[in-house]
């Protein structure tokens, strides 16, 4: 890895606070689309007229028009005219992170991410994990990693079955958004065919989403995330990384508001699940070895006090998570021995 200039991590951080101000500022002009009227028999309605993510347009029936209404377009146009002005140093911001070096995430990927943050996902309670994360991560740290530590299309969405939002009936239907893409997505069947499927994927291509949820038990089955409308695959530790996100950004798609793990958190999380895969995917653990030892390493150099946090708080949790960070503190050892040496002290204390 090496370190982004000052300037680009400067432009990052501005670029995590602009789209902070505009979803905290986020109203009707942030509808996409537009309102526009039918005549019909002597009579003009209001309709709403806008793209699905697919591209495909469509009308939705509003009601006729009123003096209300009127006010209510005027109020949406000024706030559309309002929102453009503020996207527009965004745009600035995120072409000048990929010319200056930072971590960019691929067109596809981010499209799908992009749709799922309209939709409400990160909104939810849901949070980016995997490679997408540790992009992101890297930025926030203010490095820049080696290109096969991040390189995937693999795009791995984690949420908790039980969802506390202020608004309880909201939800976001992920299976319908990613359809509306018209990318390709087809369900990835499970080894039952009556489970639901927990992975979507585009036919001959590496694109990818997973949905993964904290395990409860042995148990492998499918687990049911209603706010999501979805299923999810169990994941053992996980619930660790779901707790107290943080806001990111990606670099593409326009610049897009995500939540992702505390780099520590998720470093200690990488060795906790590089232990449990199986010989088949041996690759992957590595990579997981490889990731949580580049977001260590920068830690180490940046807050080294997280690390300890992180470490304490999931040797804190049981008998079960203190033998599975011996084992990660072995994998760590042996395969990246530089790397253990700098963190050693933090996570033995």
């Amino acid at each position: 890895m090496d370190p982004l200039p000052i300037t680009i991590q400067t432009a990052y951080a501005e670029l995590l606070e602009q789209l902070l101000a505009i979803e905290t500022r986020r109203s009707i002009g942030a509808a996409p689309g537009t309102f526009v009227t039918k005549a019909i028999k002597g009579r003009t309605y209001y309709y709403f007229q806008f793209s699905a993510p697919g591209g495909k347009s469509n009308q939705a029936y509003v009601g006729p028009r009123t003096k209300a209404l009127d006010a209510l377009v005027r109020r949406f146009e000024t706030e559309r005219d309002a929102l453009r002005e503020d996207r527009a140093p965004v745009i600035a911001l995120t072409a000048a992170l990929r010319a200056g070096g930072a971590a960019v995430t691929d067109a596809s990927s981010a499209r799908v991410l992009a749709a799922l943050a309209e939709s409400g996902v990160f909104k939810l309670g849901g949070v980016l994990v995997g490679t997408h994360a540790f992009v992101v991560i890297g930025n926030m740290l203010g490095v820049r990693w080696t290109a096969a530590s991040a390189r995937t299309e693999d795009v791995d969405i984690a949420a908790s079955s039980v969802l506390e939002v202020a608004v309880p009936e909201l939800t976001a239907d992920v299976p319908k958004v990613i359809e509306s893409l018209d990318m390709g997505f087809l369900p990835v069947p499970g080894f039952s065919p009556k489970a639901p499927s927990t992975s979507f994927k585009v036919r001959g291509r590496g694109l990818r989403l997973d949905l993964v949820t904290p395990a409860r038990g042995s148990s492998s089955a499918p687990v049911p995330v209603p706010r999501l409308k979805a299923a999810a695959a169990p994941v053992r530790f996980l619930e660790y990384v779901l707790e107290e996100p943080q806001p990111g950004a990606i670099v593409d798609g326009g610049g897009i508001l995500v939540s992702v793990p505390q780099p520590a958190r998720f470093a200690v999380h990488k060795l906790l699940v590089a232990q449990d895969r199986s010989a088949a995917f041996q690759t992957k653990a590595e990579k997981d070895v490889v990731q949580a030892a580049l977001v260590f390493e920068a830690l180490a150099e940046t807050r080294p006090g997280d690390v300890e946090g992180a470490w304490r708080d999931a040797a804190s949790r049981g008998a079960s998570w203190k033998r599975a960070l011996a084992k990660g503190r072995a994998l760590l050892e042996r395969r990246r021995p530089a790397v253990f040496r700098k963190v050693e002290r933090e996570i033995d204390r």
